[in-house]
């Protein structure tokens, strides 16, 4: 295989990484750990045959980047843990998970094969405009699992003048996150938006997020549902909650592109914050991405659980702006009271 070898040389197998790796301390094995998948990846450049034990050792990791925010070293392995999935996924090298999630997101445009109008949280279609400065990316989750957060995030944004894609597809985050192509969801994507005229993409997934602001062209500019409220909450009428919430970071928002203080501005216009036990750089990761909620269910639940230990007392609901982390998380045991950021606004305004 044709690794990056100055990348993984650059691994100063220290071990540092095994203090902070979510899966590690489920699993223990150091197969399961940064260090142990640098090890492989340097393996695999020598022969190594990439068999089942590999497999899952390089696809159980979430690339959730806490490793490199900790890392003495300076090495980024979710970029070389990624890399390498591309390359196995070309010799045809995969699990049965990544080749099913593959198949059902290139048959049907969206992560749940779905056969249903993506739109149909939409009452009123009457809505849409040909013509728009924004763009609300609704992402597969939003769009087909809590349309209840879709509708509540078009309400506000629509204020601003927001239009939706009339065919969106899925992003293809979670095609590119698992080694695979993702170039027509990208064009057909990218085509609609051009039609649009708009100048700004807005999306409350932190997956979408990362995938547009780094897979997609330049042509237009992406933002979080985080960062467009923080800026416009001043415009919004809002009325004080009497609550007391946390936030959780999603990895995709904070530590791969630095979006911790705009939820909390946000959150604090609302109702009171109190922290997690770990959070910002720090936070633990909820287990669910880098398709390892889709193929290591058990797993992400696990890691899941774990981030709910940090949970402190006495708040009413945990705040989070990524339906992957809500859904890990209550699927976890924390239910209804996993909230999106856009619910919270909802109930405030006025």
């Amino acid at each position: 295989m044709n690794l990056d070898l100055r990348a993984i040389n650059q691994c100063v197998r220290c071990g540092s990484c095994r203090t902070f790796c979510p899966v590690f301390e489920e699993s223990g094995w150091e197969s399961a750990n940064t260090r142990g998948r640098i090890m492989i990846l340097k393996a695999l450049t020598c022969g190594l045959q990439p068999d089942s034990q590999v497999l899952d050792s390089l696809n159980t990791c979430t690339t959730c980047g806490i490793c490199t925010e900790n890392c003495p070293a300076g090495v980024n392995p979710p970029e070389m843990i990624e890399s390498a999935r591309r390359q196995l996924v070309s010799l045809g090298k995969m699990t049965r998970q990544q080749a099913d999630l593959s198949r059902n997101i290139l048959a049907s445009g969206n992560t749940f094969a779905e056969s249903s109008d993506r739109l149909s949280w939409l009452t009123d279609r009457s809505l849409l405009t040909k013509k728009a400065d924004y763009v609300y990316f609704v992402g597969c989750m939003n769009s087909y699992r809590y349309t209840e957060t879709a509708a509540n995030t078009f309400a506000l944004l629509h204020r601003f003048g927001a239009t939706i894609l009339p065919k969106e597809l899925c992003c293809g985050s979670p095609l590119l996150r698992t080694g695979f192509d993702a170039r027509r969801f990208v064009d057909e994507n990218c085509r609609q938006i051009a039609e649009t005229g708009a100048r700004t993409v807005i999306t409350g997934c932190a997956g979408c997020y990362t995938t547009l602001k780094k897979s997609y062209p330049q042509d237009f500019r992406v933002q979080s549902v985080p960062e467009f409220l923080a800026l416009h909450i001043s415009q919004l009428d809002i009325a004080q909650l009497d609550l007391t919430v946390t936030y959780h970071d999603p990895c995709h928002l904070g530590r791969h592109n630095q979006i911790y203080e705009q939820p909390r501005r946000v959150i604090e216009a609302i109702c009171r914050l109190k922290e997690m036990k770990t959070s910002g750089k720090a936070a633990r990761c909820c287990g669910g991405g880098g398709g390892v909620r889709a193929g290591y269910k058990d797993l992400s639940l696990q890691m899941a659980r774990k981030r709910l230990e940090d949970v402190p007392d006495g708040v009413d609901y945990i705040v989070a702006s990524c339906p992957l982390c809500i859904r890990n998380l209550r699927d976890a045991g924390a239910g209804e009271k996993v909230i999106d950021l856009v619910d919270l606004v909802a109930m405030a305004v006025r």
